[in-house]
């Protein structure tokens, strides 16, 4: 593993080098918290009360500045892959002393955890400005610790779509309907206690709940218990993706055509 650790601190390092265009694209968040803000004030005001389905104003914009931190900070993974298909740099990586997929997760993870210091930094600010302090800094740990699981799950998603590429080149509507399925699902523009029963049941058993949702209502109201249930079931999700794209791998390196001979 030190190998891949060593990929790791490099990627970070790299990224860190460049903290002012970081510092810039983690603006966006503050666009995204306004507009939220302004959302969800009028929805409480018009609803005529302090809590909806057991969130508050406050509890809600900071459940939705920590997925908006996770959802923005994610590298494109299954777009480089797409990419080293296309250019046919792929065969080069096939033939480097490191594991394929975990290469790609070293490098992602770096890219991830630079991206994250910063989007959590701006949408912090704004969200405290906004609606007051943070929630109780003492389950932070445990979030971080949910955050990290959550991405893995979400790296074995995006390194499948990542994949296709090896059969379909272009995975642009993949990539499409995966982040719709965040979107909606993994409770990213609205927290899931906010869906009917019916339907809240669904998204919480599926694993798009796990990357995001989990984490962000963690963060608002965090808990020993539900820490425990969430833990239980991002294991669960990374052991079962995990397997799903250690097989797909092998079975998709037959499938491979590279360009450029």
């Amino acid at each position: 593993m030190k190998k891949y650790w060593a990929i790791f601190t490099t990627q970070l390092t790299n990224r860190l080098a460049y903290a002012g265009d970081l510092a810039a694209q983690s603006l966006s968040i503050v666009i995204f918290m306004w507009i939220f803000m302004q959302l969800w004030r009028a929805t409480y005001r018009a609803m005529g009360t302090d809590e909806i389905s057991g969130l508050t104003l406050r509890q809600t914009l900071w459940y939705l500045m920590l997925a908006e931190t996770i959802i923005l900070s994610k590298p494109r993974i299954s777009r480089t892959i797409s990419e080293a298909v296309k250019d046919g740099s792929i065969a080069y990586m096939l033939n480097k002393p490191y594991n394929f997929l975990l290469y790609h997760m070293s490098v992602g993870l770096g890219d991830y955890l630079t991206a994250m210091i910063f989007n959590l930094l701006s949408g912090s600010i704004i969200a405290w400005l906004l609606v007051g302090p943070p929630p109780d800094p003492r389950g932070w740990p445990l979030v971080l610790a949910a955050m990290l699981l959550g991405w893995l799950i979400d790296f074995c998603f995006t390194a499948l779509i990542g994949l296709a590429a090896f059969v379909t080149e272009e995975v642009s509507a993949f990539e499409w309907i995966y982040q719709k399925m965040l979107f909606i699902l993994g409770g990213m523009l609205i927290p899931l206690d906010f869906f009917p029963q019916w339907l809240r049941s669904i998204a919480q058993a599926l694993p798009f709940a796990y990357t995001i949702y989990g984490p962000a209502r963690l963060f608002v109201e965090p808990d020993l218990a539900r820490f425990a249930t969430l833990l239980a079931g991002q294991i669960i999700w990374l052991g079962a993706m995990g397997l799903v794209v250690t097989l797909m791998f092998r079975r998709s390196i037959s499938w491979l055509t590279i360009n450029g001979g």
